[in-house]
């Protein structure tokens, strides 16, 4: 294999005088690797993209959008929130499904300072008020159904300006899009610093509600040349390697957005690796894999990301030897491990295509690693190489570094770590030390700096690539009153990779039954959070000595046949 050729490759790239060179800065009282040549903020990236001006942008069904016309809209918008008094600093909420609007608002916001919050779409209510209040945005741009659930507990928005987007009819307090629209001008000139925020990004939180994660403009320009990194060392190791030279021209981006943009895996790595090369957004209303293919060969897409059961669904579906996909170059995604076998199916089954896979975090803005081609069919269950901005190391569980080879908790720290937590001090002393991301996840690093992903230790069920804290279930099903004890823990399941299952012992006297306690949840979180199996056990729940519930021996002494 290349890994000869990939290291002097790497070495040269980031070199002194080269497009990737690194340097060592010191951010918030940290010596951080970043690269020297980054675009200090996000603002400077979207201004660059204007010099494609008479390509398209973004389709979604049968509308589609120039560049030109987005940095028209962009300016519009972010000419508008100034004159609702949105400063520097403040923030801008979008609550709504993968439409064309996400992306130009989003840019908006981060084109004068502004940090725009990705709040969940599957929310519920309750969930929505938490993120309202946890955030304080001046103005929330929302859609149909996210105001809907405004309406269910209208105090949520209090003292926030409301935007609607693709409304079938005018509502009471909520500003048409369309005025925005029409606003107009040039966009502001406005100095963001490399470190202040560019987006708050929720993940889910390990004591009941999710986190906002701080995303610094320093953060998200640093993912964007970690991803182009990647393609271009790991295109030239393979170069030198086999002889083989890609086109002298490759064809213009054209990608397929499967996952929301809410997210760091569509919004920071898709959007912005394509938006970077003039390429076009394809945006779907949801995911379905036989729509997936039709948009494939109507719109000749290049690539396509998404959670690894996407990949799995889209290759075996009845209509995918019908199907003209020989554009597609790549195939793969992140939020969740590929496996081995779907690697080289991916391989073997599309002519044309190449896997590929990142593996990071919201906390990283994006990806910590990158694999493809190659390098990813040899070590299919690798994560691939950490990225040049981040030193990467494993621990054991008292902060000490383990030797070579050997398993720990991965530890990062780089130019792409955000900042912390909004309102979670605490939260964000756990997570970073002396600016170190613990990650969570147990790994180790070969002889070639490949990582490889081995155990979980966050107590979480990666369910479709969304993070889903037991703790957060367990604390939702202790609000029925008839729960006495519960245990919330990871099944696998072959779509989706792990499903949501709780063991549950209810309080004596007291009755309910699966269905009343995933309606229960469905309540309170969102349904991809609710337990797909439950099992109301007599017996009260194992534990360990120091009274933990015994997750895994539930796990192997309970039948997901047996389970409501």
């Amino acid at each position: 294999m290349h890994y000869k050729e990939l290291k002097q490759a790497w070495a040269e790239l980031t070199s002194a005088g080269q497009p990737f060179e690194i340097e060592v800065k010191e951010v918030r009282g940290v010596p951080i690797r970043t690269y020297k040549n980054a675009p200090p903020s996000v603002r400077e990236f979207w201004l660059s993209t204007a010099a494609f001006a008479d390509r398209t942008y973004i389709v979604y069904q049968d509308e589609r959008i120039t560049y030109a016309q987005a940095h028209q809209i962009v300016a519009s918008v972010a000419n508008w929130l100034m004159a609702q008094g949105v400063q520097p600093g403040d923030r801008v909420a979008i609550a709504m499904r993968n439409y064309p609007e996400w992306m130009l608002i989003y840019w908006a916001c981060v084109s004068i300072g502004v940090a725009a919050v990705g709040m969940n779409a599957w929310w519920t209510a309750e969930e929505m008020t938490y993120g309202l209040k946890d955030a304080a945005p001046k103005v929330l741009f929302a859609d149909a159904e996210r105001l809907a659930r405004i309406n269910e507990r209208p105090d949520m928005a209090a003292g926030v300006k409301l935007v609607g987007v693709r409304l079938d009819k005018p509502a009471a307090g909520v500003i048409p899009w369309a005025d925005v629209v029409a606003h107009g001008g040039a966009l502001p000139a406005v100095t963001v610093d490399p470190d202040a925020d560019a987006c708050i990004f929720y993940t889910s939180g390990t004591t009941g509600f999710p986190k906002g994660a701080q995303l610094t403009h320093r953060g998200c320009v640093s993912n964007l040349l970690n991803m182009m990194f990647s393609g271009a060392c790991q295109g030239l190791a393979t170069q030198r390697a086999t002889g083989v030279a890609p086109p002298a021209e490759p064809p213009i981006p054209v990608s397929l957005v499967t996952t929301p943009l809410f997210h760091v895996t569509a919004n920071n790595c898709g959007a912005y690796l394509t938006t970077a090369a003039g390429g076009t957004l394809v945006l779907m209303y949801r995911w379905d894999a036989g729509e997936a293919l039709k948009l494939i060969e109507r719109e000749k897409v290049t690539a396509m990301s998404g959670v690894p059961v996407m990949s799995r669904e889209l290759i075996t579906h009845p209509d995918f030897d019908k199907t003209d996909v020989s554009s597609l170059q790549s195939l793969g995604g992140g939020g969740a491990q590929l496996p081995p076998d779907l690697v080289h199916k991916i391989d073997s089954t599309v002519a044309t295509a190449r896997p590929n896979t990142g593996y990071g975090m919201t906390e990283t803005c994006g990806i910590i690693t990158s694999v493809s081609g190659d390098f990813f069919v040899d070590k299919p269950d690798s994560a691939g190489p950490a990225m040049p901005v981040f030193e990467a190391q494993c621990f054991d569980d008292n902060g000490k570094p383990v030797g070579p080879g050997e398993v720990g908790e991965l530890w990062v720290r780089g130019a792409s770590v955000i900042k912390g937590y909004i309102n979670r001090p605490e939260a964000t002393a756990e997570s970073i030390t002396n600016g170190w991301l613990h990650t969570g996840d147990v790994a180790r690093i070969d002889e070639d700096g490949f990582i490889f992903i081995v155990d979980r230790k966050k107590d979480m069920v990666l369910r479709g690539g969304e993070n889903v804290y037991c703790a957060e279930v367990e604390a939702t099903l202790y609000r029925h009153p008839a729960v006495a004890e519960c245990s919330v823990f990871g099944v696998p399941d072959e779509r989706l990779g792990e499903e949501v299952a709780a063991a549950v012992h209810l309080r004596p006297g007291m009755t309910a039954l699966p269905v009343e306690l995933r309606a229960h949840c469905e309540g309170l979180i969102a349904k991809h959070k609710a337990p797909r199996y439950i099992w109301i056990l007599n017996e009260a729940l194992p534990r360990n000595a120091s009274g933990k519930f015994l997750k895994r021996e539930l796990r192997e002494a309970l039948a997901l046949a047996d389970a409501g």
